[in-house]
């Protein structure tokens, strides 16, 4: 009985790494097609790029380029034809507007904020989000630009 238990967990857990790994793909910089390398080397300058990957949503494959720009995380998510969809940037807690942080907070409850980013979509900045963690576990919350809550998850 515990063989066959053991058994089905190592299955499931095989299982969601291949979905998991089916859903975003490390790659090299040389596997980047032309338009997004063109992207990749404008996004980049000045920048320490730690790695690229693709991802498949809704039969579209992207790229994300991970980097680091003075000291802070930033992630460019382009697609095929080199179009920048969206910038994740690391920003401080302590430089964001007053109703952001408070906003923020709230959403967090008891939570401790680890982490802030700036999400930003066709160049435009559509939400805050952080990562917080109360009793030992991660979670994400997201905010608008003004601090106030989304209708839905950006």
């Amino acid at each position: 009985m515990k063989a066959n238990l053991f058994l089905m967990f190592a299955t499931s857990a095989l299982l969601l790494t291949a979905i998991a790994s089916a859903q975003e793909k490390k790659i090299k910089r040389s596997d980047l097609p032309p338009a997004v390398e063109k992207t990749v080397a404008a996004e980049s300058a000045g920048a320490t790029i730690r790695g690229f990957s693709t991802e498949k949503e809704k039969g579209q494959t992207f790229y994300e380029a991970e980097m680091t720009v003075n000291g802070h995380s930033k992630d460019v998510l382009i697609a095929a034809d080199g179009t920048v969809v969206e910038v994740e940037e690391q920003v401080a807690l302590d430089s964001l507007p007053t109703d952001v942080k408070t906003g923020l907070q709230a959403k967090a409850g008891k939570g401790k904020i680890l982490k802030v980013e700036s999400l930003t979509k066709k160049d435009k900045l559509v939400a805050y989000e952080a990562q917080v963690e109360t009793n030992g576990k991660k979670s994400e919350v997201q905010v608008g630009p003004h601090g106030k809550p989304l209708d839905h998850q950006e």
